[in-house]
């Protein structure tokens, strides 16, 4: 009975955060003046965001062959791709049922065991938080002065220096309870920081390490760079400040774990981050739904089709 209320509430709340973020976001914005957001969009920008996108996700699905080649696995480069958009697909249904899905197309139509398959998800997923880690550390690094400046304005520097202290004393007393206690919760989270330090250590012990390293990087940098793209699509957000383009990317990029696909939370996530730039409550939203719609139809179009032609596909290989 537990392991059902616990299965509907991982469905469910998800779904209804989203849905309260989507009315919450409309309440601050009307309809109409959203609608008048995508009119005026200039839809080159967009396209070229949604082609770059594309490129970040064909990339993914190459890079997971480099995964897969050491167990003797070499899978087809069409099953890999139809994965990976199935898997973007299915996350906006049930979180996290995606990758499931995804480890369990390569059982089906390439003879990979689940359990394989869904290991080297969980390395990739590892790659991926590494790579949002520096992203984050090289913003700090490149706005300090703007980061700095900021909280000054709004509090007193000696409460900055006490907060920063007694962060470090509650991280230093946590880290050390965890390493000496025995506890289930505990347990979890040094299974969950030394698979971490494994999956890191495993991709240098990769065959085509330097190739799984440039697509990483070639998979974010994507990313980053259909962001900045598109806010070319509004007059409002031409030429607001690289900052900004940093901390709303940083700032989108986990919203999408916040709600299913970042339903809601996308362009909410956004208006907080430029808002700190002076940049409208309107066009900030505005920006941030043409730039979750465009992703997501990306995703409903090539993920659906997936779907439909991954059975197709696979019969006329196998005959």
């Amino acid at each position: 009975m537990k392991i059902r209320i616990k299965r509907i509430l991982k469905i469910s709340l998800p779904l209804l955060l989203g849905v309260f973020l989507v009315w919450f976001s409309l309440s601050q914005i009307s309809v109409e003046e959203l609608v008048s957001y995508f009119k005026k969009a200039d839809y080159s920008w967009v396209l070229l965001g949604v082609f770059l996108g594309l490129l970040s996700h064909l990339s993914r699905a190459y890079r997971w062959r480099f995964q897969l080649e050491p167990m003797g696995y070499n899978i087809k480069l069409g099953n890999s791709i139809m994965a990976v958009f199935a898997t973007y697909l299915i996350n906006y249904t049930i979180p996290r049922a995606g990758e499931i899905a995804r480890a369990s197309i390569l059982a089906n139509y390439e003879g990979v065991p689940f359990e394989k398959g869904f290991g080297t998800i969980v390395a990739e997923r590892i790659a991926d938080m590494i790579v949002m880690l520096g992203i984050i550390i090289v913003t700090l690094f490149l706005e300090f002065d703007f980061i700095y400046g900021f909280l000054i304005e709004r509090f007193e520097p000696l409460k900055i220096i006490v907060a920063l202290i007694g962060l470090a004393v509650v991280i230093a007393f946590f880290s050390l309870y965890i390493r000496k206690s025995s506890s289930k919760i505990a347990i979890k989270i040094k299974d969950f920081v030394n698979g971490l330090i494994e999956g890191a250590l495993s991709i240098f012990k990769m065959k085509k390490k330097w190739a799984f390293i440039f697509h990483t990087l070639f998979i974010w940098g994507m990313y980053l760079l259909m962001f900045y793209v598109t806010t070319f699509s509004l007059e409002q957000t031409t030429n607001i400040p690289f900052a900004a383009i940093l901390i709303g990317f940083i700032a989108a990029s986990f919203s999408i774990a916040a709600t299913n696909g970042g339903i809601g939370s996308y362009p909410l996530a956004i208006y907080a981050a430029f808002s700190l730039f002076g940049i409208a409550k309107e066009p900030s939203i505005g920006f941030g739904y043409i730039m979750w719609s465009s992703q997501t139809l990306l995703v409903i179009i090539f993920g659906g089709l997936s779907l439909l032609y991954l059975p197709i596909y696979n019969r006329r290989k196998s005959k």
